[in-house]
Formats: structure tokens, sequence, C-alpha cells
């Protein structure tokens, strides 16, 4: 169901599910711990949503990251576990709105499963999935994004976001922004580098997209981090501190990967943040 916060309406849409290696989601903590939160496959895989969020503007559409995509052949689609294809599609649909009817595509990085949907194939080439949209995207994290790590290569697949290069839909940023008033953009470097988060504050409250900085309800324990994480060290101290203030303000905290819990607030327990209330959205 929409939640209204001020002016806002906002929706989670699902692209689907993914299923990503549990070790890799979870870093050094060991199996016997996060597999009580996430249980895995026979492959050592957890079950991943691929959810987004759709902030309706007034008169503006604004879709936060967009998913896997379709342009996967079957081979990869085995490997990620991907269900549901083109479930973004029915979910724009049943708001009664279509893909031309987005007006931003805010990315937060250009990993496959948050990107991988800004391009679909027209007569075999790669063009932009939303053609009415400005695509906003951090300008450090594009230029990263061509010239990555040998680390963090295989997350990105470059025809993903070529279409973007000669577009002229992309709109390059410099750092935090309030790119519409209240629809504030912030940074944390810990997941990849210049990853760009969403934070909406209203009179109602403060939501925030936390995308691949904690990405499930289990990463909200403050030393559980990803194997993904360029920088885990700074994803602690960066999760310690948007934790800390989440507490302290009730803030909604929306998971994109959580396969179960799509929206909550926190309260402090045992030294770290948990779930406090489950919000349907």
């Amino acid at each position: 169901m929409p939640l209204t916060l001020g002016r806002f309406t906002v929706h989670a849409v699902s692209d689907g599910t993914i299923a990503l290696d549990g070790g890799a989601m979870f870093g050094v903590v060991p199996k016997v711990l996060w597999e009580q939160y996430l249980p895995a496959d026979e492959r050592n895989r957890v079950r991943l949503a691929l959810r987004c969020l759709l902030v309706v503007d007034g008169p503006r559409r604004i879709l936060i990251d967009d998913g896997a995509g379709t342009r996967w052949d079957g081979k990869l689609r085995d490997r990620f576990g991907l269900l549901a294809p083109s479930a973004l599609d029915s979910q724009l649909q049943a708001l009664g709105l279509s893909r031309g009817d987005i007006t931003d595509v805010v990315l937060t990085h250009l990993h496959f499963d948050h990107a991988g949907g800004t391009t679909v194939d027209a007569d075999g080439q790669p063009s932009l999935s939303f053609p009415n949209a400005t695509y906003h995207l951090q300008r450090r994290h594009w230029k990263w994004a061509h010239q990555p790590s040998d680390r963090d290569a295989g997350s990105f697949r470059s025809e993903d976001f070529r279409a973007l290069e000669s577009s002229g839909r992309l709109h390059l940023l410099e750092g935090a922004t309030e790119l519409y008033p209240g629809l504030h953009l912030f940074c944390a470097e810990g997941h990849t580098v210049g990853l760009q988060l969403v934070r909406l504050e209203t009179d109602d409250g403060t939501l925030v997209f936390l995308g691949d900085l904690i990405p499930t309800t289990a990463h909200l324990r403050t030393p559980w981090v990803a194997a993904y994480d360029l920088y885990p060290l700074t994803a602690i101290e960066e999760k310690k501190q948007l934790l800390a203030q989440a507490i302290e303000e009730r803030w909604l905290l929306f998971f994109e990967h959580d396969p179960d819990v799509a929206c909550c607030t926190v309260k402090e327990q045992g030294g770290y943040a948990a779930i406090d209330r489950v919000v349907p959205l």
C-alpha cells in the first residue's frame, strides 16, 4: 500500500528477486549466524528482493533504482536466480503508469542489480527504459564504473548504462544535494565509490532509502557488512552514524534487498539497531 509523507506519495515497486551468495552478502560473519535470518539454498545463495521506490511528487514520478532488468540470457538468469522478469512493468501498470510516465530515475549506483533496468533491447540495441526521464547519478561513481577495480569489475555491465552517455538525459551530481524540495541525495563511500542514497524530509517524518549501505534488516547489525563492500570499515562507521540518527529521530528506513521487510523504524537493542515497527508499503 502507498505511504503518504507530506506532499510525497511513496510506493514500493518490485523488479522481482535475485539470489546471491550468502557468504558474499555477509563477509566475515559465520554462516551459522547469518543463516538464522536469510536461509541459504543448495548453492549457498540467499533470496533477495529487487525493490525500488517510486516517489510521486505532484507531476513528478521519481523512481529510485530500476532493478536488474530483462537483458539476461538463460545461463546468467540461472546463476543469479532471477525471478519475475518484467515485474517492474506490471508493478507500474498496477499504479496506472507506464515507463514513459517516469520523469526522474535516481540511480544509487551502477551495479547490475540496481541499474540493470536502465536499458531494454530495441531492435538488438540497448535503449533507455524510461525514455522521458532524467537520470541522476554521482559523477565520481560514473567515472568509477567506467574504470572499476579488479575487485568489483564483475558488478558492472557497461551495456546497462552505455546508452546514457549519448542520451542527453544523464545528470551528473557533485556530492550531496537537495534534488527537489524535501528530496535529498547524500553520499556513502563504504560500499562503492560515490554511492548516493535518498532521504525524504517532510513535516510528517523522514524516510531514507538505504540501498546497499544496509541492504537487509539482518545488516542492521553494524559489523555485518558484505564482502562486496570496497571499504568495510567505512561502511561500518557510516551505518553507525545513520542508525543512531534514525533511532533518535524515528526515521522510516526503506530496504532495497530484504525479502520480507520493505520499511520499518528501528530501536536500540543489545547495542545495535533492531526492527521496532514494520511499516506496510
